[in-house]
């Protein structure tokens, strides 16, 4: 049964996610620009933490989950059907982006573009990510957990909120260069960072109450927000990183790849004493 205490739980760990992508703007207010370098590597390391909390957290507890109900002859299945959808929304947000008719305004026409294009993306698949934190909170209270305000958290709901809040920095970052070079102020900027990922908390709570109430869909859930992430890395965040080596007299790959390994070592972490 969905509780007013439990509601409350999941929208602050999608308001914390949430205000994290604000993080990433704070740099600005010190710094006007960032090396290429760091921002591949912070591409990576987003890309690290989203495949690592999908491949180590959610499919493995969307295959447990699955065998617990004999509605599914096969857990794989029922994982891989919500991949499969969560890939086919973010394709579905991508598009609707791209179909939004703009008015630069003030702003160069290219500069507007460009900022609103990734502010509208981020803040689609911001959803998603969301979604990814109410289902990792769906099993809150059933069995044991790290006990919070009296309710006992699934480990992989605390690993999830912190894994998207950090992944979220560099996004704020992301969306903070656009607006910097259009000349926008520091805070607007810090606000339109933290308004890309406020559906984080909105679909926390929708995603928390639908498979706490329609728990059989759980496996299926689990799937949809480990698809919607690695999604988001192969067409996203790869695409990003490499887009600031165009003018580097390097290929990218050792500050990629090194990111996503430290994406992992943190994930492991979280993951062996969360």
């Amino acid at each position: 049964m969905v509780t007013a205490e439990a509601l409350i739980l999941v929208f602050v760990a999608g308001l914390i996610t949430d205000l994290a992508t604000g993080i990433g703007a704070i740099p600005f207010f010190f710094v006007k620009d960032f090396s290429k370098k760091i921002l591949v590597g912070l591409w990576g390391l987003a890309s690290g933490i989203m495949l690592s909390a999908s491949f180590l957290g959610l499919i493995p507890e969307g295959l447990a989950a699955a065998q617990k109900y004999p509605l599914y002859n096969s857990e794989f299945l029922a994982v891989g059907f919500g991949l499969l959808l969560g890939g086919l929304l973010v394709i579905g947000a991508r598009r609707a982006v791209d179909d939004i008719d703009l008015d630069p305004g003030t702003f160069e026409e290219a500069d507007y573009k460009k900022m609103i294009l990734i502010l509208g993306v981020l803040t689609v698949h911001s959803f998603p990510e969301g979604v990814a934190i109410g289902v990792a909170f769906a099993e809150m209270g059933l069995e044991s957990g790290i006990p919070i305000f009296g309710l006992a958290v699934p480990a992989i709901a605390v690993t999830m909120t912190i894994a998207i809040s950090i992944h979220n920095i560099p996004e704020g970052i992301a969306i903070s260069i656009p607006f910097k070079a259009s000349g926008v102020s520091n805070w607007k900027t810090m606000g339109a960072a933290i308004f890309s990922s406020v559906p984080q908390p909105i679909g926390a709570v929708l995603a928390f109450i639908f498979v706490t109430e329609a728990r059989v869909f759980l496996p299926v859930g689990y799937g949809f927000a480990a698809g919607a992430m690695v999604y988001l890395v192969l067409s996203e965040f790869v695409e990003e990183a490499f887009e600031e080596v165009e003018d580097l007299d390097t290929t990218g790959w050792p500050e990629f790849l090194g990111g996503n390994l430290a994406g992992l070592i943190i994930m492991v972490l979280l993951f062996t004493f969360v």
